[in-house]
């Protein structure tokens, strides 16, 4: 690990895209984490060490070896990385999603907010009382260095184990030691030397041997006219070291005693500072109102406050600087009405006055600034003669009549940074408060705030206030429906609750059943001169053509965000250009950067670009185009995705043919980061082409992501989406088209462990397969029902099956899924009793898998293997199989095989009369779950029972047979009898 002075990740600001509850986390006292006030599980003391090291690691990766190292240290356990894992993954199910992060075989924390860590607060603090000191604000060093000590809250990483929180400990504890000094040091600058002597007594005896200590101390006894004790001070503190250490003090307390000796005069109390007096003047009040039912926004509240503080002098600088903040965002996000809010707030600090300005930059004439400036020159008392015709001659009348005076500016509704920057007052003192749609990227020094839609409480909040808090209480979950279907922008939510509060007679669920509709919902938005769509209008008006038109077909994806590859195909155009009109939109705040190369609407600009898109495309087929070529790019895509998951395995050679190309991929690794990334967009462009021309090339697509559903991480999207194909397919009469997505609905089904569902619907997925000639999707649904029979003890058709399955494998010449089948029928013949067989089918699996390659088909053989190889009684090489099979799950992030593999690995422990090592492994399979669903959850804390019963858990072993028996009787599995057997036994011991 990381032997350097613990720093911490890189943080976002609070003003970036954020959640509504801001993930916090302490490190300097227990390691604890919380979600807004709310405190979150960490977990065992090993899992909150997991935690700590990550969050002191800078946002770098760590890899599995430093994290065990971290942990353990050289006395690592025999299962540590399985034990790492398994922290992560119990972390990343209490944390926000994207927080913890795997890459590169290890782990690492990211995104988190400002302030989200005790740690990089007290550094922030630190850093700027180093400043404030050097320029001799001692006040303040003092202020910002007290904040960063209360932050402490008793030991730094308090009963967390490990050598590596030993280690940081130590280096916390010596730095909050430091930390201390400099803040004593100061007191007795200032002449506080009277308080500090309590202070330094009680320090420097819980740290006798901290020798900068006992010199602060001698010198606030000197100078609180103590003389004598300060030199007794120094002859204790040469007898300690002398006993303790052998060694003399250090030559700087040396130094100090012969100065105490000879009354040197320099040491004498330091005189006290001078406040500065204030300055007046005439004092401009241009301000709108702020409005009444203002609400939420705390967060940028403080932030921007903060700003305004530290320009007024409010901060503690002195007025030091000239804070210029702009805050961005997308028409009717509430920027005027936060800026307007947080410059009320503001008022007593700047008594010299507050200018305001519309400068109409949203418009298609905005404000000249040299008008402005002669309006601000008038309102600071210039008079009409005075002022000159140049905007250079009037920007510097303008900086000079503020010198001196501390005045607010802000400039609403900007249109870029060179129209605000002749209006910015160019003193200290003074501060600037500026809103637009733009990023001001190029406003220099600006403190740039991005704001986002309110938070669903804030928004829920806002609603209540204009429409009263009776007739929401009510219908709480409409009013939560209303302000959804406001995407929680302020603007569209103050005009729903505004049409509300003035239709005495509508409940909240009629303006809900209004806004339910997509197509008629900007039209609902407007009450009134308020309209969300003539909002949007204007910024649309303002795009030249090539960003209007990537606008347009940019919106008429469905997903929550597009990768800038998927944009590329969308608009038919090469990568480095359309990043350039995505970046471009995102300055305007019509698009978002949801991540680096990542973009999404926001959900009322989606429904707006898409009008846009059916009035002004002009192009015919345009449209349906674009759709066509981001569906050919996931297609060809995760076609490539699949050959690299499944090497030689003939399915992408049977999928419907693409014309746009896809990504291409030189490891599996990219390959998976890609698939599970695009996940949500992929899917989502399934569900847009059912109903249309495209359908036969969108099945196909989730035909391909197959193995979204079997990593456990998207498995309810994927149904979902399977379901609406099968509806799609049936609609259109397409029988090739249906059968593959009955297939594919079984797949889900099956893994789920609904096994009369996906025997219902692989019969029907037969049928139509065989009607429509389709060898590829008749093998698959038979060997989903060879494995189905499996399930129901079926053993003699399961093998039937499975003979069909290979029979027209063969003749396709898809030899690993052959070699796949192969496995699955080594069941069938262990199931009938014949176990010798079943492991020589299952050899023969797993040799023609090796001669392909490491896949992940190769882990389904080897698991195969190990099953048969457990039934014969063939313990060690069944766990040897299986620790094959385990690696390359792993590898290949299925995360329900894993759960699987790790339940037969503790049958084999617990049939080898090793308890411990199978109920370890029990408690992973159920951490990870697996392939099988409640069923196969309750046959895992059967096992998990009869381990912890051996191990004299009586009680423990009992609640998990109960857990069990609930879900067997839910789900109507025979082995409901064997756990009441277990049950009734353990009742009667």
């Amino acid at each position: 690990m990381d032997d350097r002075v613990p720093r911490v990740p890189e943080q976002k600001r609070p003003g970036s895209l954020r959640e509504p509850e801001t993930l916090r986390f302490d490190v300097l006292g227990p390691v604890r984490a919380r979600r807004g006030d709310e405190p979150l599980a960490t977990g065992s003391p090993q899992q909150r060490a997991l935690l700590a090291a990550l969050l002191l690691r800078e946002g770098r990766t760590a890899t599995a070896a430093e994290l065990i190292d971290a942990l353990w240290g050289e006395e690592s356990p025999s299962q540590a990385l399985a034990a790492v894992r398994t922290y992560a993954s119990r972390l990343r199910k209490v944390l926000d999603p994207g927080v913890l992060v795997s890459e590169s075989g290890g782990y690492a924390v990211r995104g988190l907010g400002e302030g989200s860590l005790d740690l990089a607060v007290a550094q922030e603090w630190a850093a700027e009382a180093e400043k404030a000191k050097a320029t001799g604000a001692l006040d303040r060093a003092r202020e910002l260095l007290n904040r960063a000590l209360g932050l402490w809250d008793g030991e730094a990483l308090a009963g967390v184990p490990g050598p590596y929180a030993e280690a940081q400990r130590v280096r916390l504890e010596e730095w909050r030691l430091g930390l201390l000094e400099s803040r004593l040091d100061m007191d007795l600058e200032q002449g506080r030397h009277a308080e500090a002597v309590s202070e330094l007594t009680a320090l420097t005896a819980a740290y006798p041997l901290r020798e900068r200590l006992r010199e602060l101390l001698m010198l606030a006894l000197y100078r609180s006219g103590r003389q004598a004790e300060a030199l007794a001070v120094y002859a204790d503190t040469r007898r300690l070291l002398a006993e303790e250490l052998g060694v003399d003090p250090r030559a700087g307390l040396r130094e100090l005693q012969q100065r105490i000796l000879q009354a040197d005069p320099d040491l004498a109390e330091p005189s006290a500072p001078q406040s500065e007096p204030s300055a007046t003047a005439v004092r401009p009040a241009q301000l709108p109102a702020t409005v009444p039912d203002f609400t939420g926004r705390s967060s940028f509240v403080t932030e921007l406050s903060q700003v305004l503080a530290g320009a007024s002098g409010d901060g503690g600088e002195g007025g030091r600087v000239m804070a210029v903040s702009a805050l961005a965002g997308i028409g009717g996000v509430g920027k005027t009405t936060l800026a307007v809010h947080v410059a009320h707030q503001a008022r007593p600090a700047f008594p010299d006055g507050q200018l305001y300005v519309d400068l109409q930059g949203a418009g298609s004439r905005s404000a000249e600034p040299e008008t402005v400036l002669g309006a601000f020159l008038r309102a600071l008392g210039t008079a009409d003669s005075a002022i000159p015709d140049t905007l250079e001659e009037r920007a510097a009348l303008y900086r000079s009549t503020l010198d001196g005076r501390r005045v607010l500016v802000l400039l609403d509704n900007a249109k870029d940074a060179a129209q605000v920057r002749p209006l910015l007052p160019g003193t200290e003192g003074c501060a600037a408060l500026v809103t637009s749609r733009v990023r001001m990227v190029d406003l220099a020094g600006a403190h740039l705030v991005d704001l986002d839609v309110m938070s669903p409480e804030e928004a829920l909040a806002l609603f209540t206030k204009i429409v009263g808090e009776e007739r929401v209480a009510s219908e709480r979950k409409a009013a939560l429906d209303v302000v959804a279907a406001c995407g929680f922008l302020p603007l569209a939510i103050r005009i729903a609750a505004s049409r509300l509060a003035a239709r005495r007679t509508w409940t909240v669920s009629v303006l809900a059943a209004k806004l339910a509709d997509e197509r008629r919902r900007l039209d609902e938005l407007q009450a009134g001169d308020l309209a969300v769509k003539a909002t949007f209008e204007l910024g649309y008006g303002q795009l030249e053509p090539a960003q209007a038109r990537a606008f347009r077909l940019l919106g008429l994806a469905d997903g929550p965000d597009m990768s800038l590859s998927a944009a590329a195909a969308v608009l038919d155009l090469p990568p480095e250009e359309t990043e350039d009109l995505l970046e471009s939109l995102v300055d305007t705040s019509l698009l978002e950067s949801a991540a680096p190369g990542r973009y999404r609407f926001h959900d009322l600009v989606r429904l707006y670009a898409r009008a846009c898109a059916e009035r002004d495309e002009s192009r015919p087929g345009e449209r349906g185009a674009a759709m066509s070529r981001v569906l050919d790019f996931y297609l060809a895509t995760t076609a490539q995705v699949y050959a690299i998951e499944h090497p030689r395995d003939r399915l992408v050679d049977d999928l419907e043919p693409t014309s746009y190309p896809g990504l291409r991929f030189t490891e599996g690794s990219a390959a998976l980061d890609w698939l599970y990334t695009e996940a949500g967009p992929l899917l989502a462009c399934v569900r847009q082409a059912a109903g249309t021309e495209r359908l036969g090339r969108a099945v196909d697509l989730l035909w391909a992501a197959k193995d979204l559903t079997e990593s456990g991480a998207n498995s309810h999207q994927y149904e979902t989406t399977a379901r609406a194909t099968c509806d799609a397919t049936r609609a259109m009469g397409d029988e090739r088209a249906e059968g593959r997505a009955r297939t594919v609905l079984s797949d889900v089904l099956l893994v789920s462990g609904r096994i009369q569902q996906a025997e219902d619907e692989a019969q029907v997925a037969m049928a139509l397969a065989e009607a429509a000639h389709d060898a590829t999707a008749v093998s698959w649904v038979a060997n989903n029902r060879g494995l189905i029979c499996l399930h129901q003890s079926r053993f003699g058709d399961g093998k039937a099956f499975f003979d069909q399955a290979l029979e027209g494998l063969r003749a396709a010449g898809n030899r690993p899924f052959e070699a796949t089948a192969l496995g699955n029928l080594s069941r069938a013949y262990l199931g009938m009793g014949n176990t010798d067989k079943a492991v020589e089918i299952a050899r023969r699996g797993l040799a023609a898998h090796s001669e392909i390659g490491r896949s992940v088909r190769l882990a389904n053989s080897h698991f195969a293997l190990g099953v048969a190889l457990t039934q014969a009684g063939r313990h060690a090489e069944a766990l040897t199989e299986f620790s094959g099979a385990l690696a390359i799950f792993n590898e290949h992030r299925q995360r329900l095989w894993e759960g699987v593999t790790n339940f037969r690995i503790a049958q084999v422990h617990l049939a080898a009369s090793r308890p411990a090592q199978a109920a370890q492994h029990a408690e992973l399979a159920l951490t990870l779950g697996c392939i099988g669903g409640d069923r196969m959850r309750g046959n895992v804390l059967t096992l998990l029972g009869r381990a912890l019963a051996e191990l004299a858990q009586v009680d423990r072993a009992r609640a998990c047979w109960q857990d069990a028996l609930t879900l067997f009787e839910q789900s109507g599995a025979p082995e409901s009898d064997s756990v009441r057997g277990l049950l009734a036994h353990a009742s009667a011991a």
